[in-house]
């Protein structure tokens, strides 16, 4: 995963899960993945080590994945969002309606 797919789903992470993260935690993944800055400007910030920073950010990532992995609220919005799309694009097309009927069914069978 490149650095800014690894950025794109930690910033979606953190949408969805933030209010289980400590106020220290959400406050270092806000500044580091949203305000964009650097491990050093949030130690200076801080007045704590760039290496705790990255620990903690580290750290905070892997909750962020666990829960992920437990919840599927991503996964879920993922999957919400393409059948979204091609319920549009039929909808366009003016296509069959069973195809339509089925990918309203996959919404309603994802909540």
């Amino acid at each position: 995963m490149g650095m800014i797919e690894k950025t794109t789903r930690m910033n979606f992470l953190f949408d969805f899960y933030q209010a289980l993260l400590t106020d220290k935690q959400r406050s270092y993944m806000q500044l580091y993945y949203l305000d964009d800055l650097s491990l050093g400007e949030i130690a200076e910030e801080y007045d704590i080590s760039r290496q705790a920073v990255y620990d903690n950010i580290r750290r905070t990532e892997a909750m962020l994945e666990e829960y992920e992995e437990k919840l599927n609220l991503f996964t879920k919005f993922e999957k919400r969002q393409e059948t979204i799309e091609q319920l549009l694009l039929l909808a366009k097309e003016q296509s069959s309606e069973d195809k339509l009927i089925e990918l309203i069914n996959q919404l309603k069978e994802w909540d």
